[in-house]
């Protein structure tokens, strides 16, 4: 027979909640903890200085085109024959020399380009282009 209680009886419950916040807590002190275990070892440097850098400009030549299709080397105008003459004679005394090519927007596209390969004609494969966003003016 069974009797009833003025008390009411309550089921077992495993509440998840507070052991959820054990753990995140546990994790969080055991990172912390393992971050303070790493030793840095590091080895001993000797940096290089700083120096103030000298006045003499790399081997560069700038050619530039303009819009009639001539080839202008520090202001002056050169032929063809003359281009390759002077670039041959500075490849050979420097093999590293480099050429910063500027065209005109005016130039077209193949004088450009026919520079190009008598630089490239020279031997020297170190080539750089100067490109500028045209003008209001030269857009039009």
């Amino acid at each position: 027979m069974r009797i009833a209680s003025p008390i009411r009886q309550r089921r077992a419950r495993i509440e998840i909640i507070p052991l959820i916040d054990v753990m995140f807590f546990l994790l969080a002190s055991f990172m912390m903890v393992s971050l303070t275990m790493i030793r840095l070892q590091s080895m001993k440097m000797n940096l290089p200085t700083a120096t103030k850098a000298t006045g003499e400009k790399p081997d560069l030549i700038n050619l530039n085109v303009d819009r009639n299709g001539d080839t202008l080397v520090d202001k002056q105008h050169l032929s063809r024959v003359e281009l390759h003459t002077l670039l041959t004679n500075r490849f050979l005394m420097n093999s590293n020399v480099s050429v910063y090519i500027t065209g005109n927007p005016e130039a077209s596209h193949g004088t450009v380009i026919e520079t190009l390969d008598a630089v490239r004609l020279a031997g020297i494969s170190r080539v750089s282009f100067n490109i500028s966003e045209p003008t209001a003016t030269e857009r039009r």
